[in-house]
């Protein structure tokens, strides 16, 4: 799958501050720590400002990923970089004898300082609740709504402080440009998106409950949402304690009537209270669609392997009439006692469509069958596309280099957001 990768926008970033910083001081003080300390705070303010950009889900950052979960990817490295670089800024003392310095804006008296401190514990915040799995999704989807606000912190940080770095020079101007970017996008996602952003109301018309899991069927109010089988939407539920958008795979192929299927397993706190408390009737509001995990479907041979939920692309896919499956394996990752969909509906749904399918419960199977498929299409030929834990994604990586099929060959959507 193409599109801009992290190290790129990191690297960017690091470049262009770097850069910026190094025309605003004297070229014999460039290889100081002041230097460094300087540079590393235009560098994590960028990347902060780069972070609310692509925390906006704008559907062109969307498409220069090449998906949102790249997209979000990038959102969670830019973070934990930008505390790194706000780390060194905070450490080294971001000026020398001989600079000419002056601050934008001018505080209060022991105000200035204050600031500094508190913007390098938003930076520390931000990061923190990103990164911090065992919150609850419900307390850390709004203490991440903070992001926006703590921003602002760093800005007048900015602003304050006395610096080399003048409002109309080359670096105050590249940190103005980042900044309006980056609160534009804060403001749009915290107060816009919820009605900006493409979306529809749907209704609960089918529930089939399973192991620790449900398929959850919606048909539209009014206009459905168009998608492409393997794309995932936000769903948000119109019922108290799960108004929180989450994102889903779509387990559906475009139909007719519009309606929509979600495949939604116990995997934290939202989801278990979802699947208790979901009932027939439930309006829903659906933001879609997302995602670009699509089908090498010009490839000579098809590998599809799905990991617990992870199977709902391929659902969609098989339940794509213009599916043409005759030359693909589907692999079904899971636990005996979890498994949902049932591996026998999934079985047939394959048959169908000319598909092979192989259940797969453990993962020397997945080894010998993958090394077969290899032996007979050729590993240039192979293509496999996954969806499923980020540790099953790591056996898949192995299995692929015994069979000798090249890395290349791999397509993947990243399983986790959080």
């Amino acid at each position: 799958m193409s599109g801009v990768r992290t190290w790129q926008v990191i690297a960017l970033l690091s470049v262009v501050s770097f850069g910026v910083t190094a025309l605003e001081i004297p070229r014999t003080d460039w290889f100081t720590l002041a230097a460094f300390s300087l540079a590393s705070g235009v560098t994590a303010f960028s990347m902060m400002a780069a972070a609310a950009v692509l925390g906006a889900r704008w559907t062109f950052i969307e498409s220069l990923f090449g998906g949102l979960d790249r997209v979000y990817l990038t959102h969670k490295w830019l973070g934990v970089w930008a505390l790194v670089f706000a780390s060194v800024h905070l450490a080294f003392k971001a000026g020398m004898s001989g600079w000419e310095v002056a601050p934008v804006v001018t505080l209060a008296p022991g105000a200035t300082r204050l600031v500094r401190q508190l913007s390098y514990i938003a930076v520390m915040l931000i990061v923190l609740l990103a990164l911090n799995r065992h919150i609850p999704y419900h307390r850390w989807r709004w203490w991440h709504k903070l992001s926006g606000p703590l921003f602002l912190i760093v800005i007048l940080h900015q602003l304050s402080i006395k610096s080399p770095i003048a409002l109309a020079s080359p670096a105050g101007v590249w940190l103005a440009l980042v900044a309006l970017l980056g609160v534009g996008a804060a403001f749009y996602k915290l107060f816009l998106y919820r009605w900006m952003a493409r979306h529809a109301e749907y209704r609960v018309v089918d529930l089939e409950p399973g192991p620790g899991a449900v398929r959850v069927r919606l048909a539209p109010l009014d206009r459905p949402l168009p998608f492409e089988a393997g794309q995932f939407g936000f769903l948000r539920l119109k019922q108290e304690g799960l108004r929180e958008p989450h994102p889903f795979t779509i387990a559906t192929a475009g139909r007719a009537d519009g309606q929509v299927e979600f495949l939604i397993r116990n995997l934290g706190d939202y989801t278990r209270r979802l699947i208790a408390e979901i009932w027939v009737g439930m309006v829903a509001e659906i933001y879609a669609p997302y995602g670009r995990f699509t089908r090498a479907s010009s490839a000579r041979r098809e590998v599809w392997i799905g990991g617990g939920v992870g199977i709902s692309p391929f659902v969609a896919w098989l339940r794509d009439e213009n599916c043409a499956c005759d030359k693909v394996t589907l692999f079904y990752c899971y636990t005996p006692e979890r498994a949902f969909p049932d591996p026998e509906l999934l079985a047939n749904m394959a048959r169908e469509r000319g598909a092979e399918f192989v259940a797969v419960t453990d993962s020397a199977v997945l080894n010998e069958q993958l090394a077969e498929i290899a032996r007979e299409a050729g590993p240039e030929a192979v293509a496999i596309s996954f969806c499923g834990p980020k540790g099953l994604l790591a056996q898949v990586r192995k299995h692929m280099q015994r069979a000798q099929i090249p890395p290349d060959n791999l397509r993947y959507e990243h399983f986790e957001f959080r």
